[in-house]
């Protein structure tokens, strides 16, 4: 159903957050199917995750394959992680729009000096916190979300130095509502995103088709040859391909060269149909079907 995104500073309270944001979305009409996607579900500690640049992208890898793995119509991902480089929130936007889901960024916007009080206050308690180099390296590095940009929208920030975090909080309450909103055709407000044709799923089940295709001209074709050389050069009438297939009928001998162009022809003519919306054959036969009835108009054979 949609993917959230939690962004903001080391502890700027995005775990609050996001639990909160999964308890109102559990407490509304529809009672979605909520998860919660963080670097503790996988039990990865934050220091060593953000010790050096190919921990960080390694704990990214991580949690980027589980969202990909997860994604689906009938449940709600939050990732509750920094998530500050814009281009990790543009990957994780792709996959929401792989997908075909509604996506939005939770932003927690405290300002830098309430998030190192508070990691100094989890560090007394002996709560999960960041080192102080650490700490400095990821505030030096983050990367505000712009509602502008379209894998920061639709944005909704939270102030939690200011209002707390709350399931009432304002932020929280307008992404619930954008969330769990039913779209219709008047719907403008709530955006779903759209696959491409280089995302959609299937894809690959068209390369599939295509290869079996190829494979079945390829037996076309060597079924023509061998009729060929036994007939010595004579006309080919009625030539079988099998049961429930059309024959094939030649009045001349057609060389290898021409047979090999022809199949070009017609592989490229049905991949140029797949690319605009038609599928390919969806078996062999039907694929053997279509090349024999092309063979017999392009041999001008009925």
């Amino acid at each position: 159903m949609a993917l959230v995104v939690i962004c903001g500073q080391p502890c700027s309270g995005k775990s609050t957050a996001a639990t909160s944001l999964a308890e109102a979305l559990k407490e509304t009409e529809s009672k979605p199917l909520v998860r919660i996607i963080d670097e503790t579900a996988f039990h990865l500690d934050r220091n060593q995750s953000y010790a050096n640049m190919p921990a960080e992208k390694n704990l990214r890898g991580v949690l980027r394959s589980e969202v990909d793995r997860s994604l689906s119509k009938d449940n709600i991902l939050i990732v509750d992680s920094l998530n500050s480089i814009k281009g990790y929130r543009y990957e994780l936007w792709c996959l929401a729009r792989a997908a075909g889901i509604r996506y939005c960024v939770l932003f927690c916007d405290a300002d830098e000096a309430c998030c190192r009080k508070w990691n100094e206050e989890r560090r007394e308690k002996q709560e999960p916190s960041y080192n102080d180099d650490i700490f400095e390296d990821l505030v030096r590095r983050f990367e505000t979300p712009e509602r502008r940009n379209r894998w920061d929208s639709p944005l909704f920030e939270l102030w939690p130095a200011r209002e707390g975090i709350e399931k009432s909080s304002g932020a929280i309450v307008d992404a619930v509502t954008y969330l769990t909103k039913k779209v219709d055709s008047k719907t403008r407000d709530v955006k779903i995103l759209q696959p491409t044709i280089a995302t959609q799923t299937n894809r690959s089940s068209e390369a599939n088709s295509l290869y079996e295709m190829d494979k079945a001209t390829q037996e076309v074709i060597n079924v023509v040859i061998e009729a060929q050389s036994k007939a010595l050069g004579g006309p080919i009438n009625n030539l079988s391909l099998g049961p429930q297939l059309p024959s094939i009928s030649i009045s001349q001998p057609v060389g290898l060269p021409e047979l090999r162009r022809l199949r070009r022809t017609f592989l490229k003519l049905t991949g140029q149909s797949s690319l605009s919306g038609r599928p390919p054959p969806a078996d062999a036969d039907s694929a053997k079907r279509m090349f024999a009835d092309y063979l017999n108009r392009e041999l001008g054979s009925v």
